[in-house]
């Protein structure tokens, strides 16, 4: 660390860096809680100068350094390390070393929590890990440098990895996680996170918040923040309500809670409450995505139907992971009630309420068989399910027992989750082809590309899921035409992580000859396993599908379609949609179960589109894409249309 005078306050920049590369960022929550804790502090907010440096995933190694050092390199660099970005850390922190050897470098987040001995191996520019919740810790860390404590002598600062003077790793005492999560401050209310761009628009995908930390769970393939098996602590509802007015004048379309298990808690009840009262005082937001409680219970069931009745978006999810019992069992999730599923999957669906559920495919237990047997009985009640490839993380049980499953993995080129490759239940070869069907799973089914095909398809024609996105596989993989070869290109490169899986997604929803190459593969593929009788309906319900995904740029492909202004927000619309059967209806007449007419049925519609939708048609956020799917003009007047 430099010498520092008065006149030189200590210059502290945070690091983040988002998965996905889309037009609009990712908003750094942890870094604005470090921020906001430390400015908090009367000495740190006179003798320090805190900036965060908030990146997209496609942000280069080159484009970064450039970024965080030109003009005055910091003193102090802290990174909020996850899985995918470790290693471009791990980088910049050795050219930081370059330009200022005397620099602080710290890793901090979930995904280093507790692995200090290995990162200061990989990392030799490292110089501290900070183990668990890092507000406070980071806080102290700070005051510590500004009464003159180096890099080797931090041993007054609980919650810390750091090398001895000697060269040992030194590791202090844990720190007590923060029972009153309302002593963080706020850093939309303090002002410690900038939320708008140089226009005043709100500058993020997303506004993401917490309304509690913990998880009662340990399942096997997950860390949670180091939260597994804590009790749940809870922000109070008055600061929550501050901060969705907040986002309200932000006009935030969508906030994304960050809990483990929203919905498990009367408060959450309370939460969703003050949002629709937000909604209703301000016009925003519009839409609540979360990782909804794995258990589903009454308060759960209460809030779906406050949330239905006042038009409230959300996707709610089924958070599987599998549906063998086998695989439960190694999972630590065996007992759950979370895989009585089917009713809540019915009543949903007969709702009308948007759904999605969470697969894992390739868990200790799991085979191919067991896997697409699931697969397909999830989806006759869902058709938008996330199927996840195992990855090892840190500090879970999977980590730990390897050996016992007979695991083998291998590292990622460009982060640092462990890629199950095969165990005792499943062969590398069958590792192997289950990646192309995880792809075409994902990309058209997950992401959206097609919806409500599937549905019809199943009852009318007797074709599973599963079938139809292998005969998609099969029809691309010897389909002699210019956008096969792209897609094939990205199936080639499926096991290699989200960029394949992204470049489809981006290609089938932005570039209209991908359009007619899912029009000629439904005309020589699919057509000739219908029933005849079905035939007129199933090609109508297909054409519906294409159009209503998003609007993406509709001059640029010489639609001239209006923009209308409706409850805040642009709309395109395609007026005058002439169906030749009233395909809202039987859509939702299948997903009642009930029966539908093969007879044509005619209908014009008028189509409404969320304009804006560029960051959701390319990243895989298929929670975020939901929120700019075509809607009917009749559902485009209602609340829940508008969300």
């Amino acid at each position: 660390m430099r010498a520092r005078t008065e006149a030189m306050p200590l210059t502290v920049v945070l690091v983040q860096q988002g998965i996905w590369d889309m037009p609009l960022e990712s908003m750094p929550l942890a870094s604005a809680y470090m921020r906001a804790t430390a400015l908090a502090d009367e000495r740190l907010r006179a003798d320090t100068r805190i900036e965060i440096h908030n990146f997209r995933g496609g942000t280069t190694n080159a484009m970064m350094a450039n970024d965080l050092f030109t003009g005055a390199v910091p003193d102090v660099l802290a990174f909020s390390v996850m899985g995918w970005n470790q290693q471009s850390f791990g980088s910049l922190a050795a050219t930081f070393k370059q330009l200022n050897p005397n620099g602080l470098v710290v890793f901090g987040g979930p995904h280093v929590s507790g692995q200090g001995e290995r990162l200061f191996r990989l990392f030799p520019e490292l110089d501290v890990v900070v183990n668990g919740e890092g507000e406070f810790t980071f806080r102290d860390l700070l005051t510590a440098c500004l009464d003159g404590h180096g890099a080797h002598d931090l041993h007054t600062v609980d919650g810390l990895s750091f090398r001895g003077v000697a060269g040992e790793v030194v590791t202090t005492a844990d720190r007590e996680r923060i029972s009153d999560l309302d002593s963080i401050p706020s850093p939309f209310l303090t002002g410690a996170l900038e939320l708008t761009d140089e226009e005043g628009k709100f500058r993020y995908d997303v506004a993401l918040m917490e309304t509690n930390r913990g998880c009662p769970y340990k399942c096997s393939f997950c860390y949670w923040g180091g939260a597994i098996g804590q009790k749940v602590r809870a922000f109070s509802l008055d600061r929550l309500k501050q901060e969705l007015e907040v986002f309200a004048r932000h006009k935030v379309h969508t906030v994304v809670a960050c809990d483990a298990n929203f919905g498990m808690l009367p408060a959450d009840l309370e939460f969703v409450k003050m949002l629709i009262e937000t909604r209703e005082k301000f016009g925003f937001p519009r839409a609540l995505e979360t990782s909804w409680a794995k258990n589903k219970s009454k308060t759960f069931f209460s809030i779906v139907k406050m949330m239905k009745d006042a038009g409230m978006h959300s996707s709610f999810t089924l958070a599987l992971q599998s549906l063998s019992d086998d695989v439960l069992e190694t999972m630590n999730r065996r007992n759950m009630k979370v895989n009585e599923w089917e009713d809540l999957a019915a009543w949903l669906d007969h709702e009308g309420l948007d759904c999605y559920a969470e697969l894992i495919w390739g868990a200790p237990g799991e085979t191919v068989e067991s896997f697409m047997e699931g697969y397909d009985r999830l989806s006759r009640r869902v058709s938008r399910i996330a199927v996840y490839p195992m990855l090892l993380l840190p500090n879970t049980d999977y980590m730990e027992k390897k050996e016992q499953y007979g695991i083998a993995s291998v590292r990622g080129d460009h982060d640092d989750f462990e890629y199950v490759l095969a165990h005792s239940t499943m062969t590398f070869a069958e590792n192997q082809r289950m990646q192309r069907f995880l792809f075409w799973a994902r990309v058209v089914a997950e992401n959206a590309v097609l919806r409500h095909v599937w549905n019809p398809l199943r009852a009318l024609a007797g074709l599973t899921q599963s079938q139809v996105l292998r005969n998609l596989d099969a029809w691309i993989d010897q389909a002699d035409d210019p956008g096969a070869d792209v897609l094939r290109a990205f199936a080639a490169g499926a096991a290699g992580g989200t960029e394949a899986f992204g470049g489809a997604i981006t290609y089938l929803f932005t570039d209209p000859y991908a359009t007619r190459l899912l029009e000629r593969w439904w005309r020589e593929s699919v057509r000739p396993l219908l029933p005849e009788t079905a035939t007129p309906l199933l090609d109508e319900v297909f054409r519906f599908d294409l159009l209503t995904r998003p609007a993406y740029r509709p001059e640029q492909s010489g639609e001239d379609l209006p923009v209308v202004h409706v409850g805040g927000e642009d709309f395109y619309v395609r007026r005058d949609v002439a169906l030749g059967f009233d395909v809202p209806e039987v859509i939702a007449a299948l997903r009642r179960d009930e029966e539908v007419s093969l007879e044509p049925s005619p209908r014009t519609v008028d189509i409404h589109y969320r304009t804006d939708c560029d960051s959701a048609v390319t990243s895989t956020n298929h929670e975020i894409v939901m929120h700019f799917m075509g809607i009917v003009a009749a559902d485009a007047e209602t609340p829940a249309g508008l969300s």
